[in-house]
Formats: C-alpha cells, structure tokens, sequence
C-alpha cells in the first residue's frame, strides 16, 4: 500500500487534464499554459489563453519571459506524444513548479473546450467517448 500511495500522490502532484486545467483557467487560478507544440501546429489550432514556447526553446526563453513563481502546465498533441514530458522537464530544470496535461491537445478538444487558431475561434464540440454528452432537450 506504501508504494501505492507514494506513486499515485506523485503522479498527480505531476500531472492534470484537460478538465481540471479548464475548471481552473475559469476561477481565475494563477497559472501559465504553455503550448510546447511546434510553430506549424500552434498555427493551425491551440487552447484558448495558451503561450506558445516549444520544447526546444524553454531553457532559453522561460527565464526571460516567465515568473518562476507562477506554476506552469504544459501540453502536446495527445496522450501519444511526449512532447508535454519534455517540456515539462525543461521547466523542472529550471526549477518552475510544473506539471504535464496528460491527454493534450486532442483532449482538450475532444472534451469541447475553448480552442482557437490564426483565424480565429474554433467551434466548440463534446465527443461522448470522453464525457457525458447530455441530448438537447425539444421544446
């Protein structure tokens, strides 16, 4: 049970989604989102409030451009790319308090929040795979 516990309590000290992150951009929770994705992928679509710093530039841009004392949560494109992990890693080093979306970018999306890219706001869509899609009700 001690092994247990210890793993499941860093895990989460380490990680969050999609859910909890939008529950948190919405009560106004100190935070930075970084997009560590690629130019061509920020490009075509992102998380609303998000900042875009790839994972290759982190070492050099976080120290210029971001408070060390306001947590980080990075992202990727989805639970396949460990592009989040990287970045993730990148803010540890350089001793920012951080943890990794698990479930990217594509869940984000999949769960119908906010996204947008260069031209503009994506519409929002709930994917019943991932959450409770409740029917409209007629009338």
């Amino acid at each position: 049970m001690t092994d247990a516990l210890a793993y499941f309590s860093a895990k989460l000290a380490h990680e969050t989604d999609a859910s909890d992150v939008y529950a948190a951009q919405k009560g106004g929770e100190a935070f930075v989102l970084v997009d560590v994705r690629g130019d061509e992928a920020w490009a075509q679509g992102r998380i609303s409030g998000a900042i875009h710093m790839p994972h290759q530039q982190i070492a050099e841009r976080a120290p210029q451009e971001l408070d060390p004392s306001t947590p980080v949560v990075v992202y990727c494109w989805s639970p396949g790319c460990n592009g989040g992990a990287r970045g993730a890693l990148e803010f540890a080093k350089l001793g920012y308090a951080v943890k990794e979306m698990i479930g990217g970018y594509e869940y984000w999306i999949r769960e119908g929040q906010p996204t947008e890219s260069d031209e503009g706001a994506a519409e929002r869509t709930f994917d019943p795979q991932v959450m409770v899609v409740r029917a409209a009700v007629a009338g």
